[in-house]
């Protein structure tokens, strides 16, 4: 075997010594390698030169066992290096180890003039490479530990009679001084090489590093532990509309929005002192193009993890955190509009109940009143009863009848325009009769109501294009939810104008009014003011609803203003040409599950 193909081999071997949280390649592994064979070559030799040393000497004294025992010692540091990885213990142990050599030896040949003594020096020099404040402590307490304890003996007169003569001392003395010194430049020289490869592979890892972070979207920052940044990448520019150098220091924390600046502080924190990984999110202020407008905050997502390195930050011992922030704005919108559907999902859901639970009343009080007299008027076995109370059972039975039929037609009604299925036929028709009529159907039910039945309709109207019969049914709905909230003593006035390209019909009432925080859903299926089973005022709710659907499918205009005590303005803007004509569904039949067949008409009496 050459000797280059032994030297290959054993530079294999300490290389597999090299624990592997070390990265191949990097700077910390030569240093590694470098301490490891060094204490394998001083513990071997010291192994190999033990048999010797007894052949010739015999049994050694206790200060010499002590020696050979202290110089086997790097065989120790080396492999406990090698398990665990971590270099500072080492240099500790280190010079631990040669702190014991010394002694011995300086013991046996002259205390604090020994040959020995020099080599204290180079326990705090060669500790001084590690970088560790920690470690150069420990070689400095270890060598003045030594000499103390060299002094104290020579003082106290302990010390034995030295084994080397005095002219060889001397010799002694120089030589191990020169050794030393050369020793000390080959670990300067070490050092430098251990050095420049750190910079180089610094500068490297940088320029990989702001390579990266120069191309990514995300805000890339180095934090302290404190939360001062250290570096942000040039995303910076991008998410706060600020250049990378206006974030250094306390820039970034500057622009946290105050009530979001505990917990941006606390997930730093937390990464930087228990190591694991953290994320929060807060508002961003972001710089406007315009000066003095109100700031502009933006939604971001921080995450944080912590990275121990320490050629990048010696104050903070080489701990510091690293995040990427995260412009998030566009889904916390998106989240906001899902709890947003969400709410109004719950709200429909829980009007569709109070409807269910009012519609039972509607229809069982009708069919309550329709089985209870058809039974007495079937019944036999009851006395002959007179015709005029025959005519009122039977009149009662009509009323219920009727009733019951228009619950029945707006549920109809609202449930094919809810599916997209309620079809109407556009043509031009004239308003006033429309407007006579239906308030024709109500003055006998305004009068028994003590109601005034006003008109106010300006002269020349046009045409309107639309659906005759759902027009009629608009006016009808109105016209009867504003005679049932109205009081006794009340107004209710039909007026009609013309607006452009549109008529406007409004129906007022001096009424109950609507509280605000129903206004603004009054028109929407199923939902009704007030809704409880002890209402003062029947109904299924449903006529508004209908209303806002049929006006929606001629493409008008519908609006409702309302104050408690006060009354209610509904008015509807119809189109009076056919080019104004914008259907509108009130639902989008897309919204809806395909209905299996047509859905039916509304029944007639």
């Amino acid at each position: 075997m050459g000797s280059g193909e032994l030297i290959q081999r054993l530079q294999t071997f300490v290389t597999g010594l090299v624990h592997e949280s070390v990265s191949a390649g990097r700077p910390e592994a030569v240093r590694h390698r470098s301490f490891i064979a060094a204490h394998l070559a001083a513990g071997v030799t010291a192994l190999a030169a033990l048999p010797l040393y007894l052949a010739l000497r015999g049994a050694p004294t206790a200060p010499e066992a002590m020696a050979f025992a202290a110089l086997l010692l790097p065989l120790l540091v080396a492999f406990d290096l090698s398990r665990t990885g971590k270099m500072v213990r080492a240099h500790i142990l280190s010079a631990v180890s040669v702190a014991l050599l010394v002694f011995p030896v300086a013991v046996a040949t002259g205390g604090i003039m020994s040959f020995a003594v020099p080599w204290l020096i180079i326990i705090p020099l060669e500790t001084a490479f590690s970088g560790s404040r920690k470690a150069i402590g420990a070689g400095v307490v270890s060598a003045l530990v030594v000499a103390v304890a060299l002094v104290g003996i020579d003082l106290a007169g302990w010390l034995p009679a030295s084994a080397l003569s005095p002219q060889a001392a001397k010799s002694m003395l120089f030589a191990s001084g020169a050794l030393a010194a050369l020793y000390a430049a080959l670990l300067a020289v070490r050092a430098n090489n251990i050095s420049r490869l750190s910079m180089e592979d610094t500068r490297r890892g940088e320029a990989r590093y702001r390579l990266l972070a120069e191309h990514m979207h995300d805000l890339i920052t180095r934090h302290t532990r404190s939360g001062n940044v250290t570096f942000a990448s040039p995303a910076a520019t991008r998410i706060t509309g600020a250049e990378p150098a206006a974030l250094m220091g306390q820039g970034l924390f500057d622009r946290v929005h105050i009530a979001d600046r505990p917990s941006y502080l606390t997930a730093l924190s937390t990464t930087a002192t228990t190591g694991t990984e953290t994320s929060v999110r807060f508002r961003l202020r972001r710089d406007s193009p315009a000066a003095g407008l109100t700031p502009d905050w933006c939604w971001v997502e921080m995450r944080c993890a912590l990275i121990e390195d320490d050629t990048l930050i010696e104050d903070e011992g080489g701990r510091h955190v690293v995040s990427v922030t995260r412009d998030i704005e566009e889904r916390v919108a998106h989240e906001a509009e899902l709890l947003a559907a969400r709410e109004e999902a719950d709200r429909a859901s829980m009007a569709k109940t109070h409807f269910l639970a009012n519609i039972s009343h509607e229809l069982r009080t009708p069919l309550n009143a329709i089985i209870g007299f058809s039974e007495m008027l079937s019944t036999s076995d009851m006395p002959r009863m007179s015709d005029e109370r025959q005519m009122e059972y039977a009149k009662l039975i009509h009323e219920s009848g009727l009733h019951l039929l228009a619950v029945v037609n707006s549920i109809l009604d609202m449930s094919r325009i809810e599916s997209g299925n309620f079809s109407i036929t556009p043509e031009p028709f004239e308003l006033m009769p429309l407007i006579d009529t239906s308030r024709q159907l109500f003055t006998l039910k305004a009068a028994q109501a003590q109601v005034r039945l006003e008109v106010d309709i300006e002269e020349g109207l046009p045409d309107v294009y639309g659906d005759c019969r759902a027009c009629r049914q608009i006016l009808i709905n109105l016209l009867s939810n504003a005679l049932k909230f109205t009081p006794a003593g009340g107004t209710v006035t039909i007026s009609a104008r013309r607006n452009g390209g549109f008529a406007t019909l409004s129906v007022a009432d001096t009424g109950i009014g609507v509280s605000p925080e129903d206004l603004s859903r009054l028109g929407e299926p199923f939902y009704q003011a007030r809704s409880s089973y002890n209402r003062p005022y029947e109904g299924t709710g449903l006529g508004l609803s209908v209303v806002k659907g049929l006006v929606s499918l001629h493409g008008g205009i519908f609006k409702i203003e309302s104050r408690v005590g006060e009354g209610t303005v509904v008015t509807i803007e119809l189109p009076t040409e056919s080019t104004s004509v914008t259907p509108v569904p009130a639902k989008a039949p897309a919204d809806h599950q395909p209905v299996d067949g047509d859905l039916p008409a509304r029944l007639t009496a």
